[in-house]
């Protein structure tokens, strides 16, 4: 009787062990969809065919298998955007840094587990830019049977992808971009939940609504996927407590405006307490370049809140938006967040073992093979850090070669600083022209398991200053300080928050500015960093993360698995 207790009681605990996690299982078919938007038709490419596509709704500690289906004409690839991909780099997703792309007709699985994050990620294409319309949300819930969430509960939570829409096809725009070495020509429109809004033509029912009731709160888990533009939202009437970024608990920080870079996203609480009526959400973009000031889309996306007792008929109050170009206020939301401390949270490290100074900005690079429009005399428009500018690998992932030990798909030696230091945010430094001219090259940077990394990001005024948001994959940072100007340590270092600082996957480095964040290593693979404005990865604003195997099998990277895909 002992023996069949203990036997019953090892069964019960097996049992409650599976109970609190789960295998959540999608499969996405990736292919053609006809929609109209701004009073024609355009073929897209989509997820089960919806704009945006499914979401992943998860609690942590489970277990995600997406079976990606690729019906389209175009190569692809899916990214989780901001998951810690422990010990599961090959699900990752990015094209040529962790796999091969999906080919036409082919299929892959990735699957992965969510540890230890809690809050609002999202998934989208990652090998080209057909992430303008393949993209959806994951949102992450606390592990079942476990803590709630860190404040009230809200009675509703509600989903709110704001995205760019393009009237020609992304792909030709893309194509169009690199064949005259020049930028991707500017948005048509922008979307809330796939939808314009009602300010554009032939758009009346082309709106996304979302209805209230008094005195209810709503979660609104804001992402901006959008290709290559930051966004002011707000909402007429009301306000927001910001009570998470990029899946990492806040401090309640009470607005009337977010700010938000494509890759992030924000929780925030809105409680329906205005006079019963219809309002206005609107999103219009945040311009940081001063000069020259760039062509880009200034258009505004709306949405509508109407509350259940107001009058279907009523005419909606429109928000009172910043200017474009208001980078006071866009400093003012992304410095003044701060990270929430629980027992058992991660904490800043304290000791650092590498320090690296990276500038990110653009510049020019000779005109590449295939570019039959460029202009040979000036050069092709390039972007890069530490005047590397990153150069995508064409026969093997660096993941694989990295794992097969494969010589001349890469090189190890990404510079921890820029080859000249300079006066980076003077735009009228005449040393900028001799500093432009950058060259292509698959550089990154070898880092041993469990290093400890502080970055100091670095705008320059190269072809003109401007807030780049900062993405790194599988991995969250502390934004310990920032500000404009250049950096200098004795002066920054007095700032440093080094108590509660916001945890990021994706950091909007100041315009004119710097930024200083500190991350670990403790995940063995190759991890790509970028910019996440599409545009600029392309001209090649990015470089990657070699991190070596740990000592035991708990962190060392196993095998890719049966159906990795070739190249």
């Amino acid at each position: 009787m002992a023996r069949l207790g203990l036997i019953l009681a090892i069964a019960l605990v097996f049992i409650a062990s599976m109970g609190d996690a789960a295998v959540v299982e999608h499969t996405f078919h990736v292919g053609n969809l006809t929609v109209r938007r701004l009073c024609q038709s355009r073929v897209i490419t989509a997820v089960n065919g919806r704009l945006p596509g499914p979401t992943i709704d998860v609690h942590e500690g489970d277990t995600v298998v997406v079976h990606v289906v690729n019906d389209s004409p175009y190569n692809l690839t899916i990214h989780w955007h901001g998951v810690f991909q422990i010990l599961s780099a090959w699900a990752d997703g990015p094209g040529m840094i962790t796999q091969c792309p999906i080919q036409p007709g082919n299929s892959y699985t990735y699957k992965f587990k969510i540890t230890g994050q809690e809050g609002t990620l999202w998934w989208h294409e990652h090998s080209s830019v057909l992430r303008e319309t393949v993209y959806g949300a994951i949102i992450i819930r606390p592990r079942r049977g476990t803590k709630a969430y860190p404040f009230p509960k809200p009675d509703k939570e509600v989903p709110i992808l704001l995205g760019e829409w393009w009237n020609a096809n992304i792909v030709d725009v893309a194509r169009q971009a690199f064949l005259t070495g020049g930028n991707m020509s500017v948005s048509d429109a922008y979307t809330i939940n796939g939808k314009t809004g009602d300010l554009y033509p032939c758009s009346t029912k082309d709106i996304y609504e979302l209805e209230v009731e008094t005195g209810k709160t709503y979660l609104l888990r804001i992402i901006n996927a959008a290709l290559d533009n930051q966004l002011f939202f707000k909402i007429a009437g009301h306000r927001f407590t910001v009570v998470a970024v990029d899946a990492s608990y806040t401090n309640p920080y009470k607005t009337d405006l977010i700010v938000i870079a494509p890759g992030q996203t924000v929780d925030a609480l809105m409680v329906a307490d205005a006079t019963p009526a219809s309002y206005y959400m609107a999103a219009l973009p945040y311009i940081s370049t001063a000069s020259p000031r760039p062509a880009f889309d200034n258009t505004t996306t709306t949405g509508i809140v109407r509350y259940k007792s107001a009058s279907p008929s009523s005419q909606p109050v429109m928000p009172t938006m910043p200017s474009f170009f208001d980078n006071d206020a866009a400093f003012r939301f992304y410095s003044n967040l701060t990270g929430l401390l629980r027992p058992g949270d991660r904490t800043v490290p304290l000791h650092v073992d590498e320090r690296m100074f990276v500038t990110v900005g653009l510049g020019r690079t000779a005109c590449q093979p295939g570019q039959v429009l460029c202009d040979q005399t000036a050069g092709a428009l390039a972007a890069s850090m530490n005047n590397a500018s990153f150069q995508f690998p064409t026969t093997m992932s660096i993941l694989q070669a990295h794992y097969e030990g494969v010589k001349g798909v890469y090189t190890a030696d990404f510079p921890d600083e820029p080859p000249v230091f300079f006066d980076f945010t003077n735009a009228s430094d005449p040393s900028l022209q001799y500093l432009m001219f950058t060259s292509k090259s698959t550089k990154v940077r070898r880092l041993k398991y469990n290093t400890t990394v502080e970055m100091v990001l670095q705008d320059t005024a190269i072809l003109g200053i401007e807030n780049h948001p900062m993405h790194i994959h599988s991995f969250n940072f502390f934004v310990v300080a920032q500000g404009f100007g250049n950096y200098h340590q004795a002066t920054a270092e007095k700032s440093y928050n080094l108590v509660d600082p916001q945890q990021r996957n994706t950091i909007a480095v100041p315009t004119g500015g710097w930024a200083v964040i500190r991350f670990t290593a403790n995940n063995p693979g190759v991890w790509i960093m970028h910019c996440h404005f599409d545009s600029h990865l392309l001209l090649g604003l990015a470089t990657a993360f070699e991190v070596d195997n740990g000592p035991t099998p708990e962190s060392t990277l196993p095998p890719p698995p049966p159906d990795y895909p070739a190249c």
